[in-house]
């Protein structure tokens, strides 16, 4: 009588089961990790000194809601790449380490191995990227970390002297685990957030607006207490026929006013020098190092001209 561990059928079944259970349960964990990295970042995005308003305006909430589905599907096809290229040959390889090395599987040679497989993918990221060494260091590590994070799950799968666990079991530990980290994350983003850790732009005063200020590349825009503007090659912005920014230098002499607006958001400084076309200067920066700045092209456009109050 044939047992069934010699049935072929059953075997190559099993190994199938087994495969996708893995690959289901690396999935969602890799899933569950970029919600909670999303929270995360944007958490950044509100604590960093930053030009741009606090939250989602109208047309950033209708581009998450277009984009979220395609970002869903996006990241399930990274996903199950990551889990067949990554996860599962970081284990085949960590299991016979294990088994080869200290005579057992040990679970710290997930992390060991997936440590030096993600440096050289970082460090051309980080090049490209042209981050700066600790932000490339932290890239790396994070990587590393959600990946061997993926790995150390699935790996559950695949212990032998541990009570065996279908696909099915382990995907739903994650689904509880998974919604648990993410609403703790999400709790703990909008406790920050209302206790006032986001960033706010310097309320600033007309006394305080008075000065010298430059853009570091040899532009300088010096308003007087009396209401006064002198503009030494400040750049101005229009479009082409292309609709792309074209810098003109503007020197002159004018006038200056300080707008406080309804808050720090709002404030506004307008100048008016000549036949310049200069736009009106809002505030960003710190108390200490206030800062002026016009969009280049459009608010959407993300790109900044910026005057740096010197002295």
């Amino acid at each position: 009588m044939r047992s069934e561990n010699r049935d072929p059928g059953r075997t190559q079944l099993r190994v199938r089961d087994r495969f996708a259970a893995v690959v289901t349960t690396s999935m969602a964990v890799l899933f569950v990790e970029a919600v909670v990295a999303t929270i995360a970042l944007f958490v950044w995005t509100q604590v960093r000194e930053s030009p741009y308003g606090p939250g989602l305006d109208t047309w950033g909430v209708f581009l998450l809601a277009v984009l979220a589905p395609l970002a869903a599907v996006a990241g399930a096809a990274l996903g199950y790449l990551l889990s067949i290229g990554f996860v599962m040959p970081l284990l085949v390889v960590a299991g016979w380490a294990g088994r080869r090395f200290p005579g057992r599987e040990a679970w710290w040679w997930v992390p060991a191995l997936a440590a030096p497989a993600t440096a050289l993918p970082s460090l051309v990221v980080a090049v490209l990227g042209e981050t700066g060494p600790w932000a490339g260091l932290g890239g790396w590590l994070a990587v590393t970390a959600v990946l061997a994070a993926a790995a150390l799950v699935a790996r559950r799968l695949l212990l032998p002297d541990r009570p065996r666990l279908t696909g099915g079991a382990m995907f739903g530990r994650v689904a509880w685990y998974g919604t648990l980290a993410v609403l703790t994350a999400g709790l703990l983003a909008g406790i920050g957030l209302y206790a006032g850790i986001a960033y706010e732009p310097p309320e600033l005063s007309a006394q305080q607006i008075a000065g010298t200020w430059a853009d570091g590349k040899g532009g300088t825009l010096i308003l007087t207490a009396d209401g006064r503007a002198t503009a030494n090659r400040v750049e101005t912005f229009d479009a082409d026929d292309s609709f792309e920014p074209v810098a003109h230098p503007c020197t002159g002499t004018g006038t200056w006013e300080y707008d406080p607006g309804l808050g720090p958001w709002t404030q506004s400084v307008a100048v008016s020098v000549g036949d310049c076309s200069m736009d009106t200067w809002e505030v960003f920066g710190t108390n200490g190092h206030p800062k002026l700045f016009v969009y280049v092209e459009h608010p959407d456009s993300w790109g900044l001209y910026v005057l740096r109050r010197r002295g």
